[in-house]
């Protein structure tokens, strides 16, 4: 079984997350450049197995696609045609940004560690998979 990668993608930087080989277990990985995510997306499918790519759907509170929904399908485009083997499945990221910082609240972070977006990206797409792997 290989592992489930979930992507937050952002116009400067991507957050990702992935499951334990199990699918089990969500944990950030990394957040990477968004001009740099194909590439490290190459490096890391060499080395572990991916079932399965999942990426945030950003939607507006009347359900209607948020503006950033455009940037990201250029990139879907260029993902399946690198990865044609590997579903990809889209997950309403509606509030993750936010979830995320009350996250980082929760667990005791100083104001400083709280202002660092690439840890914020992460956990976005942390608590996008582990939404994925809760309604499974």
């Amino acid at each position: 079984m290989g592992r489930i990668l979930a992507i937050d993608f952002g116009k400067k930087r991507t957050g990702i997350a992935v499951t334990d080989e199990l699918q089990i277990i969500a944990s950030g990985l990394k957040t990477v450049n968004t001009d740099e995510l194909l590439t490290f997306l190459k490096d890391y499918i060499q080395k572990e197995k991916v079932d399965l790519f999942l990426m945030g759907k950003p939607k507006q509170m009347n359900n209607t696609d948020s503006d950033s929904e455009q940037l990201i399908l250029p990139f879907i485009t260029k993902l399946t045609k690198q990865f044609p083997k590997i579903p990809l499945q889209r997950v309403d990221e509606r509030f993750t940004s936010k979830m995320a910082f009350q996250t980082m609240i929760d667990s005791g972070l100083k104001k400083k560690q709280r202002r660092n977006k690439a840890l914020v990206d992460e956990i976005s797409a942390t608590i996008i998979l582990q939404s994925y792997l809760y309604n499974q």
